[in-house]
């Protein structure tokens, strides 16, 4: 059996975000079955980022959920052809619920955090192997937007990377009419915490994706004003789409040495924005493995990371002890 460590890790480019999140921040460490009996064998790391409403406490904890990554992995270990690795999650619940790994005066950095504080921190501290090689990137939902948004953004720190039902890859004119004028609805921090799931949604992208800090008390400009799209919010949120950026970093997502991504027939936009990033990655020429399976947004999670999460990356990541 593995074992988890819970630590408190302050991130200097999280401090002084407008939402008044505390830049100390909750990360869970999952050591496998043999980190303490082999004091001097490293291991390579996935870091896996957790979908938006979700935490460490879902994940890790002992809060009831749908699927726990530790029971998950310890499951794994003694199937053929995996290996031993250590799993990282930084805990991403913000104000509104999550912060999209993107980088925003109103959420905080979250993308340079990960990138520049956390996985140097994890290589000081844990018997890593400290090499892109040996380095993956993996999440469901807002993790999974998480993993494409920083995986192509920083091939220099990961060389693989794993999309479970990502979210956000492009949104329908349509959804972010409809969703926005809801969210519109609310004048106050609190009275969002009423809105519908999608209207929240929208609340938590905004201030990600087109943080203002002269527009109070959200400190985020909304797609939708008076009822009407508001056209420079939404290049904003264009600019931010993993099918929109894409075209610009075809070099680095060449330079990975290994991408995958699936999702759930039933969970019918994600899947349909799913198959358009397969159909641009092999425009491109781009090698990835895809597959649609019969499921929704999150009953087939705790499967999918075992019988292909973990044999992904056991393929995949450089097991060679001597790199450093």
């Amino acid at each position: 059996m593995g074992t988890v460590e819970r630590i408190k890790f302050h991130g200097k480019f999280l401090e002084g975000n407008l939402e008044g999140d505390s830049p100390d921040r909750d990360v869970a460490i999952y050591l496998p079955p043999s980190y303490a009996k082999n004091p001097h064998r490293r291991y390579p790391v996935v870091y896996f980022l957790h979908g938006w409403t979700q935490s460490t406490d879902k994940w890790y904890g002992k809060s009831e959920f749908w699927a726990k990554l530790p029971a998950i992995l310890n499951k794994t270990w003694g199937q053929t052809g995996n290996r031993e690795m250590i799993f990282v999650t930084p805990d991403a619940f913000t104000r509104y619920q999550g912060s999209f790994y993107s980088n925003s005066v109103t959420t905080g950095n979250w993308e340079d955090y990960i990138v520049s504080e956390l996985v140097p921190y994890v290589d000081a501290h844990y018997r890593t192997i400290p090499g892109r090689t040996s380095r993956g990137l993996a999440g469901h939902s807002m993790g999974g937007y998480g993993t494409i948004r920083i995986g192509m953004r920083h091939p220099e720190v990961f060389s693989s990377i794993y999309l479970l039902s990502a979210c956000c890859m492009a949104f329908p004119v349509s959804f972010v009419s409809e969703n926005g004028m809801k969210a519109e609805a609310a004048k106050s921090p609190d009275q969002v915490d009423a809105l519908p799931l999608m209207a929240r949604f929208f609340v938590a992208v905004s201030a990600a994706w087109a943080p203002n800090p002269k527009n109070p008390p959200f400190f985020a400009d909304l797609p939708v004003k008076d009822g009407k799209l508001v056209d420079e919010v939404v290049a904003k949120f264009h600019a931010n789409e993993p099918l929109r950026m894409i075209d610009q970093y075809v070099g680095n997502l060449r330079q990975l040495n290994a991408i995958g991504l699936d999702v759930g027939s039933k969970d019918a936009s994600i899947a349909s924005a799913t198959q358009k990033l397969d159909d641009l990655l092999t425009s491109y020429g781009i090698a990835h493995q895809f597959e649609i399976y019969d499921g929704n947004h999150i009953d087939h999670i705790a499967d999918r990371i075992e019988l292909k999460v973990v044999p992904f990356f056991s393929r995949n990541l450089s097991f060679e002890q001597n790199r450093r």
